[in-house]
């Protein structure tokens, strides 16, 4: 029998996969939610991941009809794995995507998951769950497989097809299947773990790692600004060091890097130990916008020599530069801050769904148009529009007329285009 592949969730993650596999196998798309079936089959692509073309193309059929999955044989589990308010792990679309496979599993069947977890989720939380729904057991009717993802939402040289991939099986022949199937996804290096825990875990402190860096440079950020100290000065001179980590300070947001690392602590704590550096990183990059946030407010106050501050512009308000996601970005955070001291916020971003934003958010967007007579203008998302299409001059062009003041949260401008138009700038 030729292989099927059900792939459970059609995220940034997911979509992508989908239409590589469909390349190789016959594939069908399932997503809970109606309305992504529905842009799905009209060719729009709302990860911005694959492009409409390819969609057009794909030979892999969308499904929201949980019915339609029972033709695979190979389920490829791809959904989300948030963080409850309270930052322990949000396992119910992991849980539910098990649920929803379970009863359709015959023998020989495969379940594979790509969804960050902290180690052992895969065969203490998922497994039993396959178990119960099919009737069946690990290794004797069906076996699992663990390939965590590592898509980067927005990059367009790391993709799903060129990047190296860390794969792992419940059984040997399992493992040759899994090596198979990402040897058709991916030009990049596969890397057999020794166990699906451990490659749970190399997942789970990949962005880990990130987000302890991070917290280093935004840790020194915050000392810098009471130190009177530029700190990307500071960076660029130590970045003449062959060996220093050249790592930005800024908001951190996102899906992953600010999620990961709480599954890592949740487990550590669950077996007595408390991560400390990791507990310390994360309290740092949670602080940051609320950092942020006075310190626009102060710097304006300041310029405005006590007078009230009547209008703030932000510019951008994806979790990230080139990307449209808005998944827990804190500019956000900073616009709530802002409005809390009854200041009116201009938003704009050339890339975020201004649909979208005002349903998640209760926010719209502005033209760059309506930014006039601002008293600070905050460049909180570098994207390439901003770089290339704003100047120094068109920012000055946003405030009022006495008021001098920008603060670029990703150092993207020259200090110098600043001095040159008599601007003041503040940047983390």
């Amino acid at each position: 029998m030729t292989d099927m592949i059900a792939v459970i969730g059609l995220g940034y993650v997911g979509l992508p996969l989908t239409i590589t596999l469909a390349n190789h196998y016959r594939v069908i798309g399932y997503d809970s939610n109606e309305a992504k079936i529905t842009k799905l089959h009209a060719g729009i692509d709302y990860t911005d991941e694959v492009g409409a073309g390819a969609l057009i193309n794909s030979s892999a059929q969308f499904t929201h009809s949980s019915a339609e999955i029972e033709a695979a044989n190979i389920y490829i589990v791809t959904v989300p794995t948030p963080v409850h308010a309270d930052k322990t792990p949000d396992l119910n679309p992991l849980i539910n995507a098990s649920q929803l496979i379970g009863p359709y599993l015959r023998v020989g069947d495969m379940v594979i998951y790509e969804s960050t977890v902290y180690p052992g989720t895969t065969e203490e939380v998922c497994v039993p769950i396959l178990e119960r729904t099919s009737r069946l057991y690990l290794n004797e009717g069906f076996s699992v497989g663990y390939c965590p993802e590592r898509i980067n939402p927005g990059d367009k040289a790391h993709t799903v097809t060129t990047i190296s991939r860390v794969i792992s099986a419940s059984n040997p022949e399992a493992l040759t299947k899994v090596t198979a199937i990402y040897q058709h996804v991916t030009s990049g290096e596969l890397h057999v773990a020794p166990s699906i825990k451990v490659a749970e875990a190399s997942k789970v402190i990949e962005n880990a790692q990130r987000d302890v860096n991070i917290a280093f440079v935004n840790e020194l950020a915050i000392a810098f600004h009471y130190m009177g100290i530029d700190t990307q000065d500071v960076l660029d001179a130590a970045n003449t060091k062959w060996n220093f980590l050249n790592f930005k300070p800024g908001l951190v947001g996102g899906h992953c890097i600010s999620i990961d690392p709480y599954y890592f602590i949740y487990k550590a704590e669950q077996l007595g130990y408390h991560s400390q550096l990791l507990a310390s990183a994360r309290m740092i990059n949670q602080q940051m916008a609320n950092f942020v946030t006075q310190a626009i407010i102060k710097q304006a106050l300041k310029a405005n020599k006590g007078l009230p501050i009547d209008r703030i512009g932000i510019l951008g308000v994806t979790f990230k530069e080139n990307c449209a996601d808005l998944r827990n970005s804190k500019v956000f955070d900073i616009i709530e801050a802002l409005k809390d001291y009854n200041i009116d916020v201009l938003v704009h971003d050339p890339i975020a769904d201004p649909l979208l934003v005002e349903r998640d958010y209760q926010l719209k967007l502005a033209s760059l148009d309506h930014f006039k007579a601002c008293d600070g203008i905050v460049v909180a998302v570098g994207h390439q529009f901003y770089r290339d299409d704003l100047t120094a001059s068109d920012l000055k062009g946003m405030l009022k007329t006495d008021r001098h003041l920008v603060f670029d949260l990703k150092s993207i401008y020259p200090k110098a285009d600043f001095e040159a138009q008599d601007l003041k700038m503040w940047r983390i």
